[in-house]
């Protein structure tokens, strides 16, 4: 009979132990546990608290896609995330989730995603105006205003005014880190708390919402479309015929503002490093942008072009997916393997893992984006940098199309040559890169 007593236990003392390490970055702990336990073990946390991770890649598989309706989203996505960016699709569970994922699923098909691309083209090259060409420098800065401006462009065209912009940036950015220390330090939760640290931060978050609520309502007032998301979401209707309140419109631009521009910026950063090192590949993107037809009015013609450009891509987030973690709860008993997970088990899959597993990958700390030739299709039960099953990432396509555009607009116009000896990370709510230390030198 399946028991929860065979799932591999890593005891109190050894978190613990290692819990100054695993604040900085607990990956090469998780690394030395599934090395020594296997693809899946329990965690203690606390005299009463576990936590199950997993590399399992048929494990996640059932979790977020054959058997999902069992599985909802832990509270750290529910309660701790929902105090600083709302309940929107993120954050959401069961019925609300539903109704908002049918609500929005429409602005991100790609015959409207067309019409957003060209602002992301402009603020693409309005930041790429910002290279120093023969100096070295950290290119994650760079790359992370990029995402954010276009996550701004395409979601409010130019209603929001730069010193908005930089404060709901500050303020998007200040929440993350505030919620990282709370996740990674639960035992100063007292202190934080009595230290007002906490009511400082949603205070800020207020204020986000407040500046919101001001572009929202001067948009609404105005004659003029845009064509942007924020029209987009404005006009959507309910079932009922109803649109969005104000608050649950807040929540959802929120949504956008924390996992569109974190997760983009992350990946660029991690694939011009990769490319960086890797020169050949460089000179392969840069000859099929000169193929692709640049006349072309339809901007999405040409990313649908960009075919090696793509794979680049698909690999660096295979090395370094930024969403590198993803949790569930069972809401029942299951059993899976022939292991037993008890009602109400957290669970979290290492999607850092699961796409570096060798027993999934030919050589996979090796970087070969000939891998993806075929697509990625043919790895969808395994490689999951937007998720995977009903909860995958609804903005997937407006990231990919994003990301080819800054990589073939960068590539097109520099090579790059790599000041970092190796490819650093700092694990926090998403996975981001440290010291992306680059040098671009123009082309002639």
């Amino acid at each position: 009979m399946p028991s929860n007593n065979d799932i591999p236990t890593v005891p109190l003392i050894d978190f613990l132990k290692h819990s100054l390490d695993i604040l900085k970055n607990p990956l090469p702990f998780h690394h030395a546990n599934f090395t020594a336990k296997g693809d899946t073990f329990k965690l203690k946390v606390g005299f009463t608290n576990e936590v199950v991770f997993s590399r399992d890649a048929a494990f996640a598989e059932y979790v977020l896609q054959k058997n999902q309706k069992n599985y909802k989203k832990s509270k750290i996505q529910t309660v701790d995330l929902v105090k600083y960016v709302g309940r929107g699709l993120l954050t959401a569970e069961g019925e609300l989730w539903k109704k908002q994922r049918q609500l929005i699923q429409p602005a991100f098909h790609k015959s409207h995603l067309s019409n957003l691309m060209s602002k992301v083209l402009a603020a693409i090259q309005s930041e790429y105006q910002r290279i120093q060409p023969g100096k070295t420098m950290d290119a994650f800065p760079v790359l992370n205003d990029l995402a954010f401006q276009t996550v701004v462009k395409s979601l409010f065209s130019s209603a929001a005014s730069t010193e908005d912009i930089n404060r709901l940036q500050f303020i998007t950015e200040a929440a993350q880190r505030m919620l990282v220390r709370e996740l990674r330090q639960p035992y100063l939760g007292w202190w934080f708390k009595a230290s007002g640290t906490i009511e400082k931060h949603l205070e800020l978050t207020r204020e986000a919402r407040q500046i919101l609520k001001t572009i929202v309502n001067t948009r609404r007032n105005a004659s003029e479309r845009h064509d942007d998301l924020l029209d987009m979401l404005l006009e959507a209707r309910y079932e009922d015929g109803n649109f969005m309140d104000e608050e649950q419109l807040i929540d959802e631009i929120l949504i956008l503002f924390t996992a569109g521009h974190e997760t983009t910026s992350n990946a660029l950063t991690f694939t011009f490093q990769l490319l960086a090192q890797h020169p050949e590949w460089q000179e392969k993107i840069y000859r099929e942008s000169l193929a692709t037809p640049s006349d072309s009015a339809d901007i999405m013609q040409r990313v649908m072009a960009s075919k090696i450009c793509q794979q680049v891509i698909e690999e660096a987030m295979r090395l370094y997916p930024p969403v590198y973690f993803i949790d569930r709860v069972n809401i029942e008993e299951d059993v899976f393997n022939n292991l037993l997970f008890k009602k109400e088990s957290n669970l979290l899959f290492s999607i850092y893992e699961i796409h570096r597993h060798p027993d999934l990958w030919k050589t996979p700390d090796r970087f070969m984006p000939e891998r993806f030739s075929e697509g990625s299709r043919q790895f969808s039960s395994q490689y999951f940098p937007f998720g995977a099953g009903p909860r995958k990432c609804i903005g997937n396509n407006f990231a990919m199309s994003e990301m080819i555009i800054a990589v073939t607009e960068l590539i097109k116009n520099y090579k790059i040559h790599p000041e970092f000896e190796t490819i650093e990370i700092t694990p926090l709510i998403s996975l981001k890169p440290k010291n992306a230390l680059m040098r671009f030198e123009r082309r002639v």
